[in-house]
């Protein structure tokens, strides 16, 4: 059955369209072009890509680690309904039977589907890390890299790893990126105390980039780059950054998309509390609490965050500056292109998966299409 959204401006990879629909078969894209002159009825006044979320942990009061199959359903929805038609839950570090099974039901969610947004398979942050800038991590549950434990991993997920987060100054790390490389899954650097060098290391054996870009890492300083300097200066370096005005000032934000802004990725980092009201949280298997949307552990730290995606477009356009359609790009197309998904995925393309949302001129959500199929808000 073929399916017409019409919108007043539809963004293509090319910029803006006026007066164009999109026509769907079998959840693909089939056709960009103009509307039918005499057609007066539009779907959307704005018809954009949907958000693609690499990295999130939960929401809607539930966590990616839960051991409960139904958790990926609920998260699912909830990020349906801040525009994500796709997203990759993440773990986080915790006792290594734990990871298992949390990517055994990921796995299973990746190949037998469910409701709200598409599982694209998981992202594992986490135990690879090292105590300095852990952030809510716990340290004594750090592990050493080992090819063979992680080759096991990997068969757990059922080849549905996509992204690995890990230390670059951690031993056998160059070797490890190598590795995981030739077997197709990313890898992203972070929760690390590596200098500007190790971290360049890192990106000559192949590493794709920083976890959360700032927030736990060496920072960017006059007499020592740090992972930042790193991040910001090398074109092969993929940036996540949450773009909620707590974890990284707008000025830095600015600063980001002036040295990269084709390689900036929006994420939530989402933790369970997203959605919902202030209280007490769990992350890591440690209590936190949720003030004013902000969560902290008992030290302090920010512990992950409650941001929506299409909040995180919308900072990123108000309070950085940068254009409505940048700032989408790095929540739909961008991700993708890192995930080795543009070809299918992050745009509205002739070619592409029916993925796209509806906002209106101040960029609030107002449909979403998933495949084709609008999903009620």
């Amino acid at each position: 059955m073929t399916t017409l959204l019409r919108a007043r401006r539809v963004l293509t990879e090319q910029g803006w369209l006026d007066d164009h629909q999109l026509r769907i078969d079998n959840e693909t894209i089939v056709a960009i072009e103009p509307i039918p002159a005499g057609t007066m009825a539009r779907d959307a006044d704005l018809l954009c890509p949907a958000y693609v979320d690499i990295h999130v942990h939960g929401g809607d009061g539930v966590d990616v680690m839960d051991d409960d199959p139904g958790v990926l359903d609920r998260i699912a929805i909830h990020k349906a309904r801040e525009g994500v038609a796709a997203w990759l839950p993440t773990t986080v570090t915790a006792p290594l039977p734990d990871i298992e099974r949390a990517l055994g039901r990921i796995a299973q969610r990746s190949y037998h589907g469910g409701p709200g947004a598409t599982v694209l398979g998981c992202y594992l942050e986490g135990p690879y890390f090292t105590p300095q800038n852990k952030g809510a991590h716990p340290p004594e549950l750090f592990r050493n890299l080992d090819i063979a434990e992680l080759d096991r991993l990997i068969e757990i997920s059922q080849n549905t790893l996509r992204v690995v987060a890990l230390a670059p100054e951690k031993p056998a790390a160059l070797s490890t990126i190598k590795h995981l490389k030739s077997r197709g899954i990313r890898v992203m650097l972070g929760h690390s105390a590596a200098s500007y060098e190790e971290t360049i290391q890192a990106f000559n054996a192949g590493a794709d980039g920083l976890v959360h870009c700032f927030n736990g890492m060496t920072g960017l300083h006059h007499r020592n780059p740090g992972m930042v300097g790193a991040g910001l200066t090398d074109e092969r370096a993929w940036l996540e950054l949450i773009a909620d005005g707590h974890h990284v000032h707008p000025t830095v934000m600015n600063i980001s998309c002036r040295c990269a802004k084709s390689r900036i990725l929006l994420i939530t980092d989402a933790m369970s509390a997203a959605g919902m009201a202030d209280g007490v949280y769990s992350i890591c298997g440690h209590p936190v609490r949720m003030q004013n949307g902000i969560v902290r552990t008992e030290s302090g730290g920010l512990a992950g965050s409650t941001l929506t995606l299409d909040a995180a477009v919308r900072n990123m356009v108000h309070n950085v500056g940068i254009s409505a359609e940048d700032a989408i790009h790095m929540a739909s197309l961008h991700p993708a292109k890192m995930l080795g998904l543009g070809h299918c995925l992050g745009s509205l393309a002739v070619g592409k998966h029916a993925n796209t949302i509806a906002l209106n001129s101040q960029l609030r959500l107002q449909n979403i299409w998933i495949s084709g199929q609008s999903l009620p808000l």
